[in-house]
């Protein structure tokens, strides 16, 4: 979905993370509903162009499918900046599929130029948020590496340090 450059810089930056580069991959989008509304009412073969079966058949088995649509819409545009290639090098919408998975949370499924882009990057897994209001649809997703599990298993628990410490601490005390 268009929107100035303003509005794009702000979405960016509002939810932006301080990591290591090549750790964590975010990407966030916001979709109007009415937009997405006046695109289905408009051209209809937009859905098949740009979600996947199994995405149509859950958009369309809800009553109001525009604000479910615009979700993954937002979701797919999520995934793509969470992996730093757009829809460019080959990747399509509906190389990226949201998936309902247990207890209907959000899975992102990679499919051709899409799986090879998080395989470029290193990406493990891609956690997402969808949501939406009556008039907008937002999708964060974050493409998790393997350089940063890697990371995460180097960090330290705190509590572990502390009783290191403290027994250090108390061996001196015990020399003495």
């Amino acid at each position: 979905m268009a929107r100035s450059k303003k509005t794009q810089a702000a979405i960016d930056g509002a939810l932006s993370l301080d990591v290591a580069q090549d750790q964590v991959g975010l990407g966030v989008d916001l979709v109007e509903i009415d937009r997405m509304r006046a695109i289905l009412n408009r051209t209809a073969s937009f859905p098949d162009r740009y979600f996947t079966e199994a995405e149509r058949e859950y958009c369309n088995s809800k009553t109001d499918p525009a604000p479910h649509y615009a979700a993954r819409f937002a979701a797919k545009e999520a995934v793509v900046k969470s992996l730093g290639c757009g829809f460019s090098q080959g990747v399509r919408p509906v190389d990226i599929e949201i998936e309902s998975g247990k207890g209907g949370r959000p899975e992102v499924v990679l499919h051709g130029a899409a799986l090879d882009a998080a395989a470029r990057i290193g990406a493990k897994e891609i956690p997402i948020s969808l949501s939406h209001t009556k008039k907008d649809a937002i999708a964060c997703a974050i493409a998790i590496t393997h350089n940063s599990q890697i990371a995460s298993e180097k960090r330290k628990d705190p509590m572990e340090e502390l009783t290191r410490q403290f027994r250090d601490a108390r061996s001196m005390l015990d020399e003495l």
